[in-house]
């Protein structure tokens, strides 16, 4: 799938956020090794702990309906209303919850910031070093090969 088709999903998603707190919208998009598209966007709440950003939306989908190979997640986001105008990284929630998925190295994480600026491409390792994976308890990867089927 094309990067561009992944941020035109992400940002179709961020049209669902419910902000009605901080009024800041996201959208993400996560492809699967397959080639699956799951879509999330951030769900607050009055109380703030139970709020979910659009990564984990995404990725807890997935994850739900027995996805356990990701490839790429594009995000995208800003103020309710305007168009995107810079680049929103996934928390370091988001991104731990991604580490227990995906290959640190090859998972990409493409940051759309909206037309003005050309989107970034990070591999999740770059955003996320020194990661806390289900490898530092010693657990084995169950597959020989990296669980992401993208190419870097």
């Amino acid at each position: 799938m094309e990067m561009e088709e992944l941020l035109r999903r992400a940002a179709q998603a961020r049209q669902n956020a419910y902000a009605p707190y901080s009024h800041f919208q996201v959208g993400a998009a996560l492809l699967t090794g397959e080639g699956t598209v799951y879509s999330g966007c951030n769900v607050e709440s009055a109380s703030f702990s139970p709020t979910c950003c659009a990564e984990r939306v995404a990725l807890f989908s997935a994850v739900a309906q027995g996805e356990r190979d990701f490839a790429a997640i594009a995000i995208v986001g800003g103020p309710e209303g305007e168009a995107p105008s810079a680049y929103v990284p996934p928390c370091g929630v988001c991104r731990q919850a991604l580490a227990e998925f995906c290959d640190l190295e090859r998972f990409q994480v493409i940051l759309g910031g909206g037309p003005s600026l050309p989107p970034r491409v990070y591999s999740l390792g770059e955003l996320l070093p020194l990661a806390f994976t289900p490898g530092t308890m010693g657990r084995k990867e169950e597959k020989e090969e990296p669980p992401c089927g993208c190419t870097t």
